[in-house]
């Protein structure tokens, strides 16, 4: 059978025509829909029950009868149970290959519709699962197809109302998840999830509690997920703290567990009193720590648990007592014996049917390669960098592992170099490589999202956990994530906005995969820095930060216009899945970079530079705003106390400190400065000469540039234009300049109309601007394709200086046997990437090795004139290896050159590694030899798999300082 879709690739339309002979009738004039359950059978069976005839209420306003026995039910009936409970073998006596094809499955279930099995019952949908999750994941396939989301109650979205629902193609066997063990990790909730749920939910006990966890163990029902590791910050009591707790758990059929720093389903930061209890230390305090354990296999020993094995500090700190990582390891090694005693005594004497895990984070994957022992049923479980960098996968001996391996993953973070704990940020592409790649990499028992509160990840969960699912779509195809997200938007939105909404959610994805809004103050933390001016460039690349500023802008002017557009149905889900992430990421970063214009215009005694002060003053105010509305008003307050807009109250969440300007007197009302006017330290260069130039225009180059023209003073100014060519295009030929605060500058944008240029050579022109008796020139240069050969040259050319090229933009591609430079969709500055394939091929060694059996891509550039100091730069996405038996190396060469191997390996938490994560990239400058002018090709090798390629410059002594991505100069 093929395995499931992702649950919106499930949802088959409802009908209202009338019903036909295959067809199923839940609600019509004259049919009502009844539920069966066997209460003898699991708990979880009548929890599904109610929430299915729930569900069917939301649709359709009739709530069904919710019975207990099949004689009591009449007309349209669902049966819910499992396959080899008594009462669905009672109606599915003659058809056995119904039960046969779930026997033995791991959380599979069928549909299957029998007409008149009894004279009470016309037709009979019978969901059965495998066991007792699968059934409950059948009941929740049902629900998704009479329109109703995963996310109908933690994020509002409600269904179309229907009259009626009649259910066609109901005959259905699923396969198996993809991973065994599917969940998400409740961590950083002081903000958030703890302060919400203890005003909302749990009022009784002021804290994350049973009612809390019932509705994230539904919500983990609903997306076919089986696992949850709780809370465990200082400001939450240990998941066992409540007895209602575990025992909710185990109705819902959520096995526990519990994170790395936390043994023995313990939560030590609670749980653990050093004043009563001495040091967490096993060697010098073992009798204790040991008790402390052993009480809790006993407790949990009737509910279904993943026991964490192993030893850290109290909270996310090394573990003491070892004087040595090879000691720790031995150390280690007697720990988990014990603990494992301990599992054998109270949970099973089959050690190896209890599931256990080893989490190799930070310090303790160092431990793991100092020799440690590990026995083979324990799953190994690789975490990411808390970046979303897996850190590394089993190799091929770790591989057949009785165990088998797991994924711990972030798509939150509390930690250096800087927490992402406000918005969701982790881009969904690099969430499919990642997750795509450890699934390749067997990494196939156990996968856990860190989703902070779970608000607002609302899709990186549903993607992360339809992934561990089925992982099939995700893997054959890498655009296959933009499809998902689409149909998830669909789902929610109706498919007519979904297109539209798809591609603002992309953009926002892309823009902080760049900077996320949170590394925006260019601050960090442990120890907590204050906040810098940014890396993005004001006077280069067309102002690559006011692009950003323009990106976000159109995001947010399309999100405000969809805001008022939805119906009120969908307007509570809308602001919190769209308008607040989309918003709330533009305004801090027109926070900061508005900061930054206030600073750097004043350098060039612009009357604006305070306006961009006050405009930074109010996009904190705006934050402010909106996170009051999100906790007070949205959703008639239900989500009071969720969202807080400054986590750990750190620099980059406070209000802008902006600097005190100091205008230089200027006997001039009003100044220009072209593109490119500004030196390297950001101070004025040549304001009032009458001399101005602008960067160079070609074919391959940039087709525009900017001149910008502004106050000084307070004077009124009107401004003409004049150019000395009719090849010179300006976009406005007058206006006029006021104190007014929209009105203090002005922008204009010059380009060349390249039909009217002389053919064959450069041309030369002016652009005057005049008013108020001053008068300003601009020189400005168009490159036509002189050399000869230039004329149908098809490739990377020089401009201003330098080559730029995006990686998968590549001239030509070698494939050398099974070794490729795969295409990654939507990943990267650049958009795509290239990721050395195959992920378990042996690395390749030796230049003659390189150059013979590599995968290699080539680029095509050309060069102006001759370079004496040519620097290329690679820039890959910064992973890490991918077994211990690889590092990140790459090979360069030039025309044919030397072959130069780069390796961009990191060791730990350094600063290099610190740097790339919160840039997303990791680059590398490769020295030339000079160049001559003319034609070239840059050729880069696969040596180890899993290196990324996003984007390539070649800097010949212009390329200028630049955060984003430097536009391609290619002539096609």
């Amino acid at each position: 059978m093929n395995r499931l879709l992702p649950f919106l690739l499930l949802l088959v339309a409802f009908t209202s025509h009338a019903a036909s002979a295959q067809d199923f009738v839940l609600v019509s004039a004259d049919t009502k829909v009844q539920l069966v359950y066997d209460p003898t059978e699991a708990k979880l069976d009548s929890i599904t029950a109610h929430l299915l005839a729930q569900d069917i209420e939301l649709v359709t306003g009739y709530r069904p009868l919710v019975r207990t026995s099949l004689s009591q039910a009449t007309g349209n009936v669902i049966l819910i149970g499992k396959a080899e409970s008594g009462m669905v073998k009672q109606v599915l006596g003659s058809q056995p290959e119904m039960t046969g094809s779930l026997k033995g499955k791991w959380e599979a279930f069928a549909l299957e519709v029998i007409k008149n099995p009894r004279p009470n019952i016309n037709n009979l949908l019978v969901v059965a699962g495998s066991d007792k999750r699968g059934t409950a994941y059948g009941v929740f396939h049902l629900s998704e197809k009479i329109g109703v989301s995963p996310w109908c109650w933690w994020a509002d979205v409600k269904p179309v109302p229907q009259k009626e629902l009649i259910l066609s193609d109901l005959a259905f066997v699923s396969a198996p998840p993809s991973v065994k063990y599917r969940g998400i990790f409740l961590n950083d909730e002081d903000w958030g999830l703890q302060p919400w749920a203890a005003q909302n939910l749990d009022t009784d006990v002021k804290d994350i509690g049973p009612n809390t966890y019932a509705r994230i163990f539904e919500l983990l029902l609903r997306l076919k997920a089986n696992l949850i590791w709780p809370a465990m910050h200082p400001s939450t009591k240990a998941f066992f703290h409540y007895p209602l707790n575990p025992k909710m758990a185990d109705a819902y059929g959520i096995l526990v567990g519990t994170s790395h720093a936390e043994p023995m389903l313990r939560n030590n930061v609670d749980e653990w009193n050093e004043k009563t209890m001495g040091a967490f230390d096993y060697f010098s305090n073992k009798k204790t720590v040991a008790g402390y354990w052993e009480k809790r296999a006993k407790e949990a020993a009737g509910i279904e648990a993943i026991y964490t094995l192993g030893m850290r500090g109290i909270h996310d700190s090394g573990m003491t007592g070892a004087s040595s990582k090879a000691e720790a390891a031995k150390m280690l090694e007697q720990i988990i014996a014990d603990q494992r005693s301990m599992l054998q005594k109270h949970v099973n004497t089959n050690i190896a049917a209890v599931p256990q895990a080893f989490t190799t984070y930070k310090e303790v994957l160092e431990i793991y390669d100092h020799g440690m022992k590990l026995p083979e049923d324990i799953t190994i479980v690789w975490p990411d960098d808390n970046y979303g960098y897996i850190h590394r996968f089993s190799n091929k001996q770790e591989q057949q592992r009785a165990g088998g391996s797991g994924i711990y993953y972030h798509a939150s973070y509390w930690g250096r170099p800087h927490d992402y704990l406000w918005l969701s940020s982790t881009h969904p592409a690099l969430i499919r490589e990642e997750m795509a790649k450890a699934y390749e990499m067997q990494a196939k028992e156990l996968w856990v999202l860190n989703v902070g509160d779970i608000k607002p990840l609302e899709y990186n969960i549903q993607l992360f956990l339809d992934m561990a699912y089925n992982v099939e779509p995700f893997l054959k195809e890498s655009s296959y994530v933009k499809q998902h997200q689409q149909d998830w938007l669909a789902g929610i939105f109706g498919q007519e906005r979904a297109p539209q909404l798809n591609q603002i959610m992309w953009q926002y994805y892309q823009l902080a995969f760049e900077r996320k809004p949170e590394f925006m103050g260019w601050s960090q933390t442990e120890p907590t820095t204050k906040t810098h001016y940014t890396a993005y460039n004001h006077f280069y690349y067309g102002d690559e930060a006011q692009q950003r500023l323009d990106r976000y802008k159109a995001l947010e002017q399309q999100v405000k216009k969809l805001r008022s557009e939805v119906g009120t149905e969908q307007a509570d889900a809308f602001y919190q899945l769209v308008y607040y992430p989309v918003v709330g990421a533009s305004l801090l970063n027109q926070k900061f970079l508005y900061r930054d214009k206030h600073k750097l215009y004043s350098l060039q005694n612009r009357s604006s530079a305070t306006d961009y002060g006050q405009l930074a003053r109010q996009a904190h105010q705006q934050i402010e705003q909106e996170t009051e509305f999100y906790n007070n008003q949205l959703s008639s307050g239900k989500w009071r106390g969720m969202m807080s807009m400054k986590p750990r109250d750190l620099p980059v969440f406070h209000e802008p400190v902006l600097p005190e300007l100091k205008p230089q007197p200027s006997a001039a009302a009003w100044s220009i400065a072209p593109e490119g006017f500004v030196r390297a330290d950001s101070s004025l260069l040549r304001l009032g000469a009458s001399g101005f130039d602008l960067p160079a225009f070609s074919p391959w180059g940039s087709q525009r540039y900017f001149l910008d023209i502004f106050l000084t003073g307070n004077q009124t100014v009107n401004w003409k234009v004049n150019t000395s060519a009719n090849w010179i295009k300006v976009s406005e030929v007058k206006g006029e300049l006021s104190a007014t605060t929209s009105r203090k500058e002005h922008r204009l944008w010059v380009s060349v109309d390249w039909g009217k240029l002389p053919k064959k050579k450069p041309a030369q022109g002016y652009v005057t601007i005049k008013g108020a008796g001053k008068t300003y020139k601009v020189a400005l240069q168009a490159l036509a394709p002189s050399h000869a050969d230039l004329l149908s040259y098809k490739g990377f050319v020089e401009t201003n200086g330098y080559v730029a090229m995006h990686a998968s933009n590549y001239s030509r591609k070698t494939d050398r046997g099974a070794a490729n430079w795969a295409k990654v969709d939507g990943l990267g500055y650049a958009g795509n990437s290239l990721m050395a394939l195959p992920l378990q091929a042996a690395p390749v060694n030796g230049t003659a090795d390189i150059t013979q059996t590599a995968a290699m891509v080539e680029y095509d550039f050309y060069l102006l004139a001759d370079a004496a100091a040519p620097v290329v730069t690679v820039n890959t996405l910064p992973t890490h290896p991918l077994t211990n038996e690889y590092s990140l190396r790459y090979a360069v060469s030039v025309d044919d050159g030397p072959l130069q191997i780069v390796d961009f390996k990191t060791f730990g938490r350094s600063q290099e590694w610190k740097q790339h994560v919160l840039q997303n990239r990791a680059q590398r400058h490769i020295k030339l030899q000079p160049l001559q002018q003319g034609q070239h090709v840059l050729k880069v090798f696969s040596i180890d798999p899993g290196v990324l390629l996003d984007y390539i410059t070649i800097d010949v002594g212009g390329l200028k300082p630049a955060y984003s991505i430097v536009p391609e100069t290619v002539n096609r």
